[in-house]
């Protein structure tokens, strides 16, 4: 829950509209207050924390955040700009913080976009595990192909050790 990080911001005349993921606090009412927030500024701005398009629950898939990050570049004729995954920024800024040079670091994700793209956009290499939201579609990609589809998290641990 990252609204109490923002507790402390004064909210009375924002300069810009921060989109993350919200949950179920992503209803109409508060997508179109960031709207009427947004097409009410001079030089409106919008940061979103992904681009993500849907996420798994337990009880299925959501929409993620890059779905009404996209609405309201629509409505507000915008671009967003985007600080979290897919973004190269994301990428090595974890990088950094954990300093590994990108070719020695491996992605293992379940989105093909945000997880196996953004990553090999950096110079990192990428797995996707057939698990979570993954689609069978995912395999047909036209841009992102991962270094390898695995099944399951352990069978991605077996093909790094075998690789080092």
């Amino acid at each position: 829950d990252l609204v109490p990080e923002f507790a402390e911001i004064d909210k009375t005349n924002p300069n810009c509209v921060v989109l993350g993921d919200a949950a179920e606090n992503f209803t109409y009412a508060n997508l179109n207050k960031a709207f009427q927030l947004l097409i009410g500024m001079e030089k409106p701005v919008l940061i979103s924390l992904g681009k993500g398009r849907y996420y798994k629950e337990t009880d299925g898939l959501k929409l993620d955040v890059g779905a009404y990050m996209k609405a309201l570049e629509y409505a507000c004729d915008i671009q967003a700009e985007v600080v979290g995954k897919p973004s190269k920024r994301f990428f090595e800024s974890a990088l950094a913080e954990l300093g590994v040079p990108p070719e020695q670091a491996i992605m293992i994700g379940d989105d093909i976009v945000n997880d196996v793209g953004g990553a090999q956009q950096c110079g990192m290499r990428a797995l996707q595990v057939r698990t979570g939201k993954y689609r069978p579609s995912d395999e047909n990609h036209p841009e992102v192909k991962p270094d390898a589809y695995v099944n399951n998290l352990a069978e991605a641990v077996d093909i790094i050790l075998q690789e080092l």
